[in-house]
């Protein structure tokens, strides 16, 4: 523990204190020995950056908490699958900066639950490139994170549809198109008749 608390900067006692606060793993234990890792010292060092940002300890807890719980990368990106999306590598303070003032526990619980989000050890994995600069966006244009993934939910239940519209339309007329092509196309006829929908609206305000 003292090794520990020396590479972090901090005291013993702060480092016992985080481990009966929950906020680091237990140690690996050998007997009377307890060996702590580079996950223990990572840990600590984002909790220093995320005190640095005005997180209190209880919120970091909190985050800690939820952050412990989410599922891993793996089984989140589903690993070999195709995509056209890129992950996108952060650490928890890059995600608090990121989203100022928004990255609460129920937020990144939230966030773990959809699988916008995963973790890899001591990092986190945003599954989108695109939608992690459209979720920052509307962040700082005023959107609350709450509502943007509340319209998350919304929008996914629809391309979950509108997928299984155009799989199930080519199986039944067209069942040898490959999906190379099946994807541009259903990707064409939304972005169009989207555009065109975002035009009527507008035209009512």
């Amino acid at each position: 523990m003292k090794e520990l608390a020396d590479a972090a900067g901090i005291t013993v006692r702060t480092v016992r204190f985080y481990r009966e606060r929950g906020l680091i793993p237990p140690p690996r234990r050998e007997g009377r020995i307890a060996w702590y890792d580079s996950h223990h010292l990572a840990r600590l060092r984002t909790i220093a950056a995320l005190l640095e940002r005005g997180h209190t300890l209880n919120g970091i807890a909190d985050l800690a908490t939820a952050f412990d719980s989410g599922r891993d990368v793996g089984e989140v990106l589903g690993l070999g699958e195709p995509t056209e999306e890129t992950p996108v590598r952060l650490t928890p303070e890059e995600l608090a900066d990121h989203f100022e003032g928004e990255v609460t526990a129920e937020n990144l619980a939230t966030a773990l639950e959809l699988g916008y989000l995963a973790t890899d050890g001591d990092d986190l994995v945003h599954i989108s490139r695109r939608l992690l600069d459209v979720s920052v966006r509307l962040v700082r244009e005023g959107v609350p994170l709450s509502a943007v993934f509340e319209a998350g939910r919304e929008v996914r239940a629809h391309a979950d549809a509108l997928a299984e519209l155009f799989a199930t339309t080519l199986q039944a007329h067209a069942p040898e198109t490959p999906p190379e092509v099946l994807r541009p196309l259903a990707k064409s006829v939304v972005d169009a008749e989207l555009s065109m929908a975002m035009d009527r609206r507008l035209r009512k305000t």
